[in-house]
């Protein structure tokens, strides 16, 4: 098994001429991971030593296909599970729980970010787009190199509106404080924590890139908006905040569909099992 490009290249090297297939998962945007001509030139091999090759999405999978040249009947879809067992739907009285044991007022929007302070995840988006919104707060969960710089951006965008609470073991109080999660990323995989959050009810303002439009549907679930745009950002929280009771029951009705852990793992059990069974046929006929 290889999990992400890193391992693909010692994968189809570790495999070569024993006989032992491997499955390579696919965890990013294909379109972003293997621009470079020489990358691509490995990529392609290594992609054709593999029994199979799962990707998180539909069009992740299609572009693995066009860019690589993957076989269209070794490719599979198979997206990120999530545990929905501890992500319960969430009450006022679990909000107001939540924000107590957060240090957060217990009146008021909140909204959550969950995931790591870095350039690509374009936190400083949501921040100038929680200073537009009046009253609203943002809590940040996680940590990274652009703390220090988005900090500084909190202040002066929405001085004593933004929580940091650094990295946290456990973010189910996160999202149980949160009226909307804010996932303002330039690219993506297909993150957990809009699936987390769907499964904890609560409605998700992202980026329509990568496999986000497979969690969120916009008007829905949630709302997507164009990466960088933090008016529409902005807009997209007032409409999350207001329908919130409307579009968290949708959010974790679709994630429990699709993203429960329980249905994830027996698709990769099914073919797991296809793959490694030596009396079988692999791939399957066109």
């Amino acid at each position: 098994m290889a999990h992400g490009s890193t391992t693909l290249p010692a994968a189809a090297v570790a495999t070569a001429g024993t006989g032992v297939p491997f499955v390579y998962r696919s965890i990013g945007d294909p379109a972003f991971w293997s621009t470079r001509i020489d990358r691509r030139a490995w990529v392609r091999v290594a992609l054709h030593r593999a029994a199979a090759v799962v990707s998180l999405w539909d069009a992740a999978g299609a572009e693995l296909v066009r860019r690589h040249g993957v076989v269209p009947e070794r490719m599979r879809v198979i997206p990120n599970g999530v545990p929905g067992a501890r992500l319960l739907a969430v009450t006022s009285a679990d909000r107001g729980q939540a924000r107590l044991a957060l240090g957060l007022p217990a009146e008021g929007p909140v909204v959550a970010y969950v995931g790591a302070l870095s350039g690509e995840k374009d936190l400083g988006s949501a921040i100038r787009a929680i200073g537009a919104i009046e009253g609203v707060r943002l809590v940040v969960a996680g940590d990274g190199p652009d703390e220090a710089a988005l900090r500084a951006e909190a202040e002066r965008a929405a001085p004593g509106r933004v929580h940091f609470l650094g990295s946290l073991d456990d973010v189910v109080p996160v999202y149980a404080a949160a009226d909307a999660l804010v996932l303002p990323s330039r690219t993506e995989g297909l993150p957990a924590a809009p699936i987390e959050a769907g499964l904890a009810g609560v409605p998700v303002v992202a980026s329509a890139v990568g496999g986000i439009p497979e969690i969120v549907v916009d008007g829905v679930t949630g709302v997507l908006v164009s990466p960088g745009d933090v008016g529409a950002l902005a807009r997209g929280l007032r409409t999350a905040i207001a329908a919130a009771a409307q579009m968290g029951p949708a959010a974790r009705s679709r994630c429990a569909e699709r993203f429960e852990l329980g249905a994830v793992a027996a698709s990769w059990a099914q073919l797991l099992d296809a793959v490694a069974d030596p009396g079988g046929v692999w791939p399957p006929a066109a």
